[in-house]
């Protein structure tokens, strides 16, 4: 746990919150700022600040668990889709530098905006990033 991590306080309750779900290592609490009805965030209790410094092992768990509240969450509230969304480093939009996982539960005709405009693959990236595998 980070002395100073907003998130950790959360997950090891020294912050109250709307708690979905709580285990030994997660608590999936209710966003604040909510993007839909039902949005949550999977919370790991062991402080990790992206998906990089994340075990293997808590990984693997976070996305069972954000199966079965995805799951949970579009039957019980009707929805007609889910996002699952999670960000690594402040370019690609992580504000707070405790892993998380965003479950967004999503609506016909909703305002939830997930998308991007679809570029293209250059010869040249394909070569490049093929390269690196």
């Amino acid at each position: 746990m980070s002395d100073n991590c907003i998130f950790c306080k959360i997950a090891n309750g020294e912050i109250p919150s709307a708690t979905l779900y709580e285990d030994e290592n997660f608590r999936v609490i209710l966003d604040l700022g909510p993007a839909s009805k039902g949005h949550a965030l999977i919370l790991p209790k062991k402080h990790a600040a992206n998906l990089f410094e994340l075990p293997d092992e808590t990984a693997s768990k976070a996305i069972v668990l954000a199966k079965k509240i995805a799951s949970t969450l579009q039957e019980g509230l009707h929805a007609d889709g889910v996002n699952l969304v999670q960000n690594n480093g402040e370019a690609a939009g992580q504000t707070v530098f405790h892993f998380h996982m965003h479950i967004i539960p999503r609506y016909k005709d909703d305002t939830v905006n997930v998308t991007w405009k679809p570029g293209e693959l250059t010869e040249e990236d394909k070569a490049e990033i093929l390269e690196l595998f």
